[in-house]
């Protein structure tokens, strides 16, 4: 969903453990590679900056970002917080409706990312807006993100994950949180965009209509 410069806490119970050394020394790498591009990118912008640039300011190996990244967008775009959402959404009441999870799973996570990484929010937002690359690439890993969030709504369900009804849900939720991000740095990033994002799944518990 959104790139962090910190490991997300979950404390819920059913969170996935604290990571072992190997894996949090792999987190600092690519937290180090995401600060380093974004930083670049907000001094000479994004098609001047190079995976050599970036690789020089982490104080890795090209081939290090490489193996974290396939590409630059996927820098800007990767991020922690899918294995946090999935937990969420399998630690909801099995009864509650399902929109009502993923809302409230996407609301926490966005919450945190605003509280500990506002401005690269902002910065990543601009580029979304700005850059086409970044823009179809971000609708790639959403996918990504879909296949995750549709298989545990799958197992709370008893369904199968490539169930019809699922994916257009899970899509349906994903979009909606994209549009409204979306709008928000189209407009300047002004207003709550927590508060948009409520304003767009409200529309489509409402049921779409116009």
């Amino acid at each position: 969903m959104a790139a962090t410069s910190r490991t997300p806490s979950v404390s819920a119970p059913g969170a996935q453990p604290r990571p072992g050394l190997r894996e949090r020394k792999k987190l600092r790498t690519r937290i180090a590679i995401r600060r380093a591009t974004y930083r670049l990118i907000a001094e000479q912008g994004y098609d001047a900056t190079t995976i050599e640039q970036i690789a020089e300011a982490a104080e890795v190996s090209p081939s290090t970002v490489f193996r974290y990244f396939a590409t630059k967008e996927d820098i800007v775009l990767t991020d922690e917080y899918d294995p946090v959402m999935e937990a969420g959404l399998r630690n909801r009441p099995a009864d509650e409706p399902p929109l009502d999870s993923m809302r409230f799973i996407m609301t926490e996570a966005l919450t945190a990312f605003l509280a500990s990484d506002e401005e690269e929010l902002r910065q990543r937002t601009r580029l979304m807006v700005e850059v086409p690359a970044v823009r179809a690439r971000m609708t790639e890993t959403l996918s990504d993100t879909a296949k995750v969030l549709a298989q545990a709504l799958a197992d709370r369900s008893g369904r199968s994950p490539a169930d019809l009804e699922i994916r257009v849900f899970v899509a349906a939720v994903l979009g909606a949180l994209r549009e409204a991000t979306l709008y928000w740095g189209e407009h300047g990033q002004e207003g709550d965009l927590i508060a948009l994002i409520h304003q767009a799944l409200d529309r489509l518990e409402g049921g779409l209509a116009l």
